[in-house]
């Protein structure tokens, strides 16, 4: 958004402005060409914009620059736009008469809107931007044309006007003239010329006069009641459709057929005592209000009886009747003509028409008008299409026209109305309900190609259709097969019920649907809660085979989402799962796939209540599912070992992992680690890891033999393993207890060393892509691995181990590997570390004395252990480059990764070597990261880095630099501390002179 404008007020952007205005220009260029009055100028209106939209697409499409003149431009052609809307709509509230005694006002504002128009576009600096050439001339002859455009009035429009004038001037009163006078009216505004639709239009007018009176426009007001006075004039007969009398002054009334009460067309004429007629509503309410005289004598009646009039009443409806046919004939020649504007005014008013009374949709239907009305749903003008399925809906209403309208062909044409837009969609849709109402046209519906497609994703787009839409889709549903394309369109309700309520062989019919479709998350949730669940799981208990294989298909692809285990398993399906499961009938190898497959679905999805997890985490449950591992096949059995490591490793699941311990799990899964099937393979070894956890490493040995080991050594190299059976096969061994002689010589022997080096190199420095969790995994079992190599005890593995480049390996996972990997890659440094003093071999010392300067310059050494050292000889840190990552180590916000790098480089301060470990820490960064975990460190970081501080702040330059910065946390220390690091604390403010040495703090 951009700023601008007064007080800095948020501007849309230009593109927003110039797609709303095509929005704005298109609609009213469509609205123009409806307006009846002044037709010819409201229509070249229409033409003018209609011909503006390719420069305004243009605009928006090449993204022009938002520059002042150019939103001064278009929003100055908004205001214009809003002004032609107003305009428009108040041709279409307006009475017709009203509208032509104001035709020269309407035409002058066409024409200066036109000129407006014009102006407002000439202001864009169209030559400066990237438009074509073509398009910049036509643009600019345009808007020329526009500026001069000439609007006059229809010369018979203001012959009219000029003779209403001057028969209100000369006060002219004989019915001959007004009869005239008004029948040329109704032949310009276009109503039809019998004396009910002419009695209708003066009523309408006769509201403007009403109008004016509200407003308080004296003027306007007399201006019109002399108008009404002079048209009250006309005694138009038309066929015996009913007659005009002329009352005195400005008041008018027509008679016989309309009340004189009400000045409404009376529906039920009876006559009172003094022999006047009236609608029966208005003079009940007349003599309920206390009147006891007549309405329009003034005489005192003698009794208030009411007779009908049944002879007004028939020639009433006679009137009416004749009136009715004969606007349907114009309506008809309307609609088959080849202007759009006649068109659509034909069709609003055989709309109207329809929605008047009961019997007139059956007199449009005889006249043969429904298959005209329904080609035009072919119309490009979006318009008339609109209301043509707007008149089909109101002719629809009575089933003698829905068979009529279907048999003209209005299905395929309103189906594709529904792929157009929003109101079009709408429309469409109440036809197509409206027609559902015949059982025939309803099948035939639900069978038109993609109208259910059509009718669900209206659903989801259109509020203001939501109620249509799912009422015509719930009068589908009675067919099974549309029930199904209504799921696969993700509108569900239907199927579920039907799962629900449906019979044996409906039920099959959705859960085979449910089975084979491929769902959405939100289709799998929208199933659940439509109540799929609880059918499906009867249907596995009761149903027959059929019943059960459709079932369980449909449960298997619902528990593929997380969020659905919890009412799976509140429906009772697992009892259900393991009894088909536990069954030893062959012809259900088939069902206890689906079975195993649902089951480890549900075991692999986190749970949201211990309820659940109670359910799957039993020991019954546990047992049952280890039992059956060697009476399944591969496909089953990898469906059960990852249902019983998806329990294994759910939240709080340590009571799960210990009854499969003690049900021998171990042992029953060594086997699996050999298996052919990828399937089964990986699963056994992932939940043998899971098992391998929790301090049971010393427990799993027991079990592995040389075959073991050797097994779960060729998962690491091996070409047909898997990443994931490698990081599961490398934490099995990482879980092994590092100490244990007989693993190590196992390991050894299994050789070990070389594939775990080599998963490691290729997962640290990038050459192994893996998802991130198992990249995390294997760098921390492989490292884990690894320490079984690094124990200063044992020197011939610290070589090994060396020699194949562990030390570097060790020195990257400080920099890449998770908390947990950097803390065992520290310890494993640490290792090292403690064979390096003794295994750094003294430089040999020159004894050339005077003659010294002519031999070769004396070596110095290892800066640390002043003897030869290296990487692989003697396992130096400093060689190895791992001091900085080490100090960097100390900044993480874990306190195991702080806690084993202060271990490592506290290594480098052993008594021999302290001075020059101190040196090496100082240039590494590395006191002011001291200092740093004495102030935020835990306990037992805090007890080492105090250690290592005492040994630096023993010298003097070491003080002077940094003995301020410590000095608080150290004070702090001592009246804080533990009883370890207080007196420690309290050592080094000695050092510090910040205390005596005598203190009491010692």
């Amino acid at each position: 958004m951009l700023r601008g404008g007064i007080g800095n007020a948020v501007l849309a952007p230009i593109s927003e402005v110039l797609a709303r205005l095509v929005v704005q220009v298109t609609d009213t260029a469509m609205a123009a060409k409806d307006v009846l009055i002044e037709r010819e100028s409201f229509s070249e209106l229409g033409s003018y914009l209609e011909k503006i939209l390719p420069v305004l697409r243009e605009l928006h499409d090449k993204n022009v620059r938002d520059t002042p003149p150019m939103r001064v431009s278009l929003e100055s052609l908004e205001r214009e736009m809003k002004k032609a809307q107003e305009l428009i709509k108040l041709c279409g509230s307006k009475s017709r008469i009203y509208l032509l005694l104001h035709c020269r006002t309407l035409v002058k504002q066409v024409q200066d809107i036109t000129h407006e128009i014009g102006r407002c576009l000439s202001l864009i600096p169209l030559a400066s931007m990237n438009i074509s050439v073509d398009s910049r001339e036509v643009t600019s002859k345009l808007l020329v044309d526009m500026q001069s455009a000439q609007f006059r009035a229809a010369a018979a429009d203001e012959e009219l006007v000029e003779k209403i004038e001057l028969g209100i001037r000369d006060q002219r009163t004989d019915s001959a003239f007004a009869n005239d006078l008004l029948l040329q009216i109704a032949r310009s505004v276009g109503v039809p010329q019998n004396t009910l639709a002419l009695a209708q239009e003066l009523e309408e007018f006769k509201k403007e006069k009403e109008e004016a009176e509200l407003r308080k426009n004296r003027a306007e007001a007399y201006q019109l009641e002399q108008i009404i006075g002079l048209l009250s004039a006309a005694n138009v007969k038309n066929g015996g459709s009913g007659e005009f009398h002329r009352v005195t002054g400005s008041n008018w009334q027509y008679m016989p057929f309309y009340c004189q009460l009400t000045r409404a067309l009376m529906e039920d004429p009876v006559e009172i005592a003094s022999g006047q007629t009236f609608e029966r509503s208005a003079i009940e309410k007349w003599f309920r209000d206390g009147n006891t005289v007549c309405p329009v004598t003034g005489v005192e009646l003698d009794s208030f009886e009411l007779k009908p009039n049944h002879s007004l009443r028939s020639a009433i409806e006679e009137s009416r009747d004749r009136s009715t046919r004969y606007n349907i004939e114009a309506c008809g020649r309307k609609i088959k003509s080849q202007e759009d504007t006649e068109v659509q005014a034909g069709l609003w008013e055989l709309h109207r028409l329809s929605e008047e009374r009961p019997r007139n949709p059956t007199w449009i239907a005889e006249a043969g008008l429904l298959p005209v009305i329904v080609s035009l749903l072919e119309s490009r003008q979006r318009a008339t299409r609109m209301k043509a399925l707007a008149a089909l809906s109101s002719l629809a209403a009575g089933n003698e026209n829905k068979e009529r309208i279907m048999d003209a062909g209005a299905l395929p044409l309103t189906v594709r109305s529904l792929s157009r837009d929003g109101e079009e969609r709408k429309e469409a849709v109440k036809l197509l309900l409206e027609l559902s109402k015949v059982p025939r046209i309803c099948d035939q519906i639900g069978k038109a190609q993609g109208c259910i497609l059509l009718l669900a994703t209206l659903r989801n787009e259109i509020e203001s259709a939501v109620q249509d839409a799912t009422a015509l889709l719930d009068a589908l549903s009675n067919n099974s097969q549309n029930v199904v394309q209504m799921a696969e369109a993700n509108y569900f309700r239907p199927l579920a019920v039907r799962l629900a309520e449906g019979s044996d062989k409906d039920k099959i019919l959705m859960a085979s649907a449910i089975a084979r479709m491929g769902l959405t998350d939100q289709g799998k949730a929208t199933l659940a809660q439509d109540g799929a669940i609880g059918p499906l799981v009867k249907m596995i208990s009761l149903g027959n085979l059929e019943a059960k294989s459709a079932a369980l298909g449909a449960l298997q692809n619902l528990s593929t989402l997380p969020d659905n285990r919890d009412e799976m398993i509140a429906a009772g399906v697992v009892p259900s799962l393991l009894r088909l499961l536990c069954s030893v009938t062959s012809s259900l190898v088939t069902l206890k796939e689906q079975a195993a497959a649902t089951f480890a679905n549900l075991a692999s999805s986190p749970a949201n209540t211990s309820k659940s997890n109670e359910v799957l985490e039993s020991e019954d449950t546990l047992v049952q599912l280890l039992s059956l591992l060697n009476l399944a096949g591969p496909e089953i059995q990898g469906h059960l070992l990852r249902a019983l490591y998806g329990i294994a490793t759910s939240r709080d699941a340590a009571e799960a992992r210990n009854i499969l311990r003690a049900a021998d799990a171990i042992q029953l899964l060594l086997p699996f680690c050999e298996n052919s099937d990828s399937g089964v393979r990986v699963y056994a070894l992932k939940l043998l890891f899971c098992l391998s956890g929790d301090g049971s490493g010393r427990e799993i040995s027991e079990f592995l033999g040389p075959t073991s080991f050797k097994t779960l050594v060729d998962v690491l190299s091996a070409t047909w393993s898997s990443d994931e059976e490698k990081a599961a096969a490398v934490g099995i061994l990482g879980n092994l207890p590092s100490t244990d002689n007989q693993v190590i010589e196992r390991l050894l022997q299994a050789g070990a060393l070389p594939p775990t080096l080599n998963l490691l190199d290729g997962v640290v420095r990038g050459t192994r892509a893996m998802p991130k969790s198992v990249q995390d995994s294997v760098v921390e079992n492989s490292v884990a691995v690894l320490l079984h190599f690094t124990r200063p005890a044992r020197e011939d593995l610290q070589r090994l181990a060396a020699d194949h480049g562990a030390v570097s390996r060790l020195v990257d996972v400080l920099s890449a590997g998770s908390p947990l990997a950097r803390a065992r890659a520290a310890t494993g440094l640490a290792q090292f570390s403690e064979s390096s003093r003794r295994l750094s071999t003294p430089v040999a010392r020159s004894s050339a004395g005077l003659f010294s300067c002519f031999f070769r310059p004396r070596e110095t050494g290892c800066e640390l252990h002043q003897g030869h050292c290296s990487e692989r000889g003697s396992f130096c840190m400093l060689e190895a480059k791992a001091v900085a990552p080490l100090i960097q180590c100390l900044e993480a916000s874990e306190a195991q990764v702080q806690e084993a790098a202060l271990t490592a480089l506290a290594t480098l301060l052993h008594d021999e070597i302290w001075q020059k470990g101190v040196k090496v820490i100082a240039d590494a960064r590395g006191i002011r990261s001291l200092v740093r975990v004495i102030t935020f460190g835990t306990p037992e970081a805090k007890e080492k880095a105090l250690w290592m501080l005492e040994k630096v702040f023993r010298i003097e330059r070491y003080r002077n630099e940094f003995g301020s910065s410590a000095q608080m946390p150290l004070i702090e220390l001592t009246s804080r501390g533990n009883s370890v690091t207080r007196p420690m604390a309290a050592r080094i403010l000695a050092h510090l002179q910040v205390l005596h040495s005598q203190s009491s703090y010692f």
